[in-house]
């Protein structure tokens, strides 16, 4: 990997000022400067940039990074190509012998490898795979046929990195002579019989690269030319592929999302493409599984609209009501999320390419809003004109309004089921257990920000000024009970900025968040980060960072008394019930 010290290095010698200027217009404000977020679509400023911390912020889509991480997401760079981008503009060498390990190879590593090179090995892997898929379908007149037939163009199918798998049993023997290592198991391109027999998971099939949101290949979806099995083969759950998290064609399509403002989801790899060459480019495509709550969190990050496209059959309608259960918790105020049926036989590939982009678009400008499918599927077989048709339609209301964070959105829906159901909305708000947080009147009320825990606090401090860390007591860190996922954090943080101390007078650390890019403690990270830009020179850190250790005593001892406490007066030993004593005092 590209070691952390040179990325370090060029993040504190890149003005991510001037980064971003070059794409998005900045505005001085104090000691920052401020633009409409570039991530979403807003008429007033929410998108910061920090000439100071390098980096930048939105506070309304949540947006978050530094210089690299700009030029991943916005202008649809990989890591490496963002690397290298950068290095160029002030005259870095990005370190050969590493650059080497990214663009890949066709050996496998040692045993004995620790996970961060595993990984490296399996995307190296999966990459040479893609290679030689790619290489194979340049030959292959049965696959070239297949897509010319569907439509394709060449430099459609390059664009995407369309490739084909022989009908061989162990085709990708030619290209990794170790068949047998336990790596193309693992990243799911080789299977094992009962009799421990190797074979290529895809044959004969025309494949379709998955990339994650780095521009790297994680695994493939294989459509069949014959029609005597399943269509789509999907890879399976590996260490780099989970189904329920990645989108096909997100990564390219980010900046045709943020452009449309808008994201259209449609079911098949094949639509996906076909719109792509029509010019519709803002399109992706589930993974042969239903739309998830992950899917929806990280479309939302791209774009304030949210299409989903299905078939107009049963089938469809099933499966959008699936993606509009799973739309519910994490649909936010401001958003929106809306369903399009297409004509009874049609798909969104036959569609386009029989009528046309603008036949296509004036459809998806036509897509029913959530509220209004809502409603209209839950009251599909219920006759509203009866009181026990109104009975029903609030009891299958009930587990969906529910689970709606959003209180605007909340609000309007109440106010509809109670128009259907003739019920009082106070009523009914009393029926449902549903609490009124979103009323406008009482909004400052309810969002009223928790206090900050210990652990959080410290992130912050450690993420303004990382010398703070040599001075944590790392057992009384290590034993605190807070809240997992921020303990896990910080502990993380610790550990990076161990391996990573900071040379020179910059206490900065810019490449923490490039490093946690692909952790579950990045968005928590990204958070307390954007949560120091208010912070400037009068702020009194080291009393701050005694607070936080204060804070943390007091709860180890609340939790030890709590302890003793629960044991009966004659199980305490006599140093226990000294320590009982103690404990009283110190907590006051």
């Amino acid at each position: 990997m590209i070691p952390q010290s040179f990325i370090q290095d060029l993040l504190n010698r890149i003005d991510i000022v001037d980064v971003i200027e070059g794409h998005v217009p900045l505005k001085k404000a104090g000691a920052n400067y401020i633009a409409c977020c570039p991530f979403h679509g807003e008429k007033t400023p929410s998108f910061t940039v920090s000439p100071t911390k390098q980096f930048y912020h939105c506070f309304g889509c949540g947006a978050h990074g530094t210089a690299v991480s700009f030029m991943m997401e916005y202008i649809g760079m990989d890591f490496i190509s963002a690397i290298n981008d950068l290095a160029s503009r002030v005259g870095m060498q990005v370190p050969a012998s590493e650059k080497k390990e990214y663009e890949g190879s066709s050996g496998f590593k040692a045993s004995g490898e620790n996970k961060e090179s595993s990984s490296q090995n399996m995307f190296e892997t999966m990459s040479t795979i893609t290679k030689f898929y790619k290489d194979q379908l340049k030959c292959s007149e049965r696959g070239i046929s297949y897509l010319k037939k569907r439509g394709l163009t060449g430099e459609t199918a390059a664009r995407f990195g369309i490739g084909y798998s022989p009908a061989g049993w162990q085709n990708l023997a030619e290209i990794f002579p170790d068949y047998e290592s336990p790596i193309l198991v693992k990243i799911g391109m080789v299977k094992e019989n009962e009799e421990k027999k190797r074979y290529d998971r895809f044959r004969d099939r025309i494949m379709f690269p998955i990339l994650n949101l780095k521009g790297k290949v994680v695994g493939f979806g294989g459509r069949i030319i014959e029609k005597d099995e399943p269509k789509y083969l999907n890879s399976p759950e590996t260490p780099l592929f989970e189904k329920g998290q990645e989108l096909y064609n997100l990564f390219a399509a980010r900046r045709a999302i943020r452009d449309a403002n808008k994201a259209l989801v449609v079911e098949g790899y094949m639509d996906v493409v076909v719109l792509s060459q029509y010019n519709i480019e803002y399109a992706v495509a589930t993974l042969g599984t239903a739309t998830t709550p992950r899917h929806v969190q990280k479309l939302l990050r791209q774009t304030d609209n949210i299409v989903f496209c299905f078939d107009g059959d049963d089938a469809g309608k099933k499966a959008a009501w699936r993606a509009l259960e799973n739309s519910l918790a994490q649909f936010v105020d401001g958003k929106n999320i809306s369903f399009l049926f297409l004509p009874e036989g049609e798909d969104p590939d036959s569609y386009v390419q029989k009528f046309g982009k603008d036949s296509f678009e004036e459809l998806i400008d036509q897509a029913l809003p959530l509220s209004i499918f809502l409603f209209q599927r839950l009251s599909e077989k219920i006759n509203l004109q009866t009181s026990e048709g109104r009975t029903k339609l609030v009891e299958n209301s009930k587990p969906l309004l529910t689970q709606i964070t959003a209180p605007i959105l909340s609000l309007m829906l109440i106010k509809r089921l109670a128009e259907l159901s003739g019920i009082n909305q106070e009523e009914l708000e009393s029926l449902l257990q549903i609490k009124r947080v979103s009323s406008p009147l009482r909004r400052s009320r309810i969002l009223r920000p928790s206090p900050m825990s210990p652990c959080r606090w410290l992130i912050q401090i450690l993420l303004h000024d990382p010398d703070y860390s040599s001075k944590l007591d790392r057992e009384l860190l290590s034993e605190c009970v807070e809240n997992s996922d921020e303990k896990a954090a910080i502990l993380s943080l610790i550990k990076f900025i161990d391996a990573h101390p900071i040379v020179g007078e910059n206490t900065a650390i810019p490449s923490v968040i490039t490093y946690f890019y692909d952790s579950p403690h990045r968005e928590l990270l990204e958070k307390a980060e954007g949560s120091t830009l208010s912070w400037d020179n009068e702020i009194d850190l080291e009393a701050e960072f005694n607070g936080a250790l204060a804070r943390l005593k007091e709860m180890k001892y609340k939790q030890r008394m709590t302890k003793l406490q629960n044991k009966s007066l004659n199980m305490l030993t006599s140093d226990e019930k000294k320590e009982l004593q103690r404990l009283a005092v110190l907590l006051g």
